[in-house]
């Protein structure tokens, strides 16, 4: 279920974005499954057609989904592939800190400052 606030401050495609970003990402939407057009969503919603259709671009930008023409747009299968990079990454990680005896207070707060560093940088597209 999508909610759309229009007292926030969040534009609206920006909203939609996010939520369907994290119900992708939390397995609400599987693999595979289809998500409504462009057209049906921005009716269900009350959007602009054009509002839906950025939203829809920026997560296939990301890998989450895919438009496959006609048939639709569907949840990717490059969202997965992400999780498990990032979980060999973490792996890779924890060995890496047990080899040099750092404990994990000490590796969990090098991992919060690359990612707040990564969330400060800026977007490159």
């Amino acid at each position: 279920m999508i909610v759309i606030d229009a007292a926030s401050p969040v534009p609206p495609f920006e909203q939609l974005r996010a939520q369907l970003a994290r119900q992708i990402q939390d397995r609400t939407l599987a693999v595979g499954a289809r998500l409504p057009t462009i057209r049906h969503l921005a009716a269900d919603l009350g959007l602009a057609v054009n509002t839906v259709g950025r939203a829809y671009r920026e997560l296939e930008e990301a890998g989450l989904i895919e438009t496959r023409g006609r048939a639709g747009s569907f949840v990717s299968a490059a969202g997965e592939e992400g999780r498990e990079r990032a979980r060999r990454a973490a792996a890779d990680y924890a060995a890496v800190i047990a080899s040099i005896g750092l404990d994990a207070g000490e590796a969990l707060r090098i991992v919060q400052a690359a990612l707040a560093a990564g969330a400060a940088a800026p977007a490159s597209s």
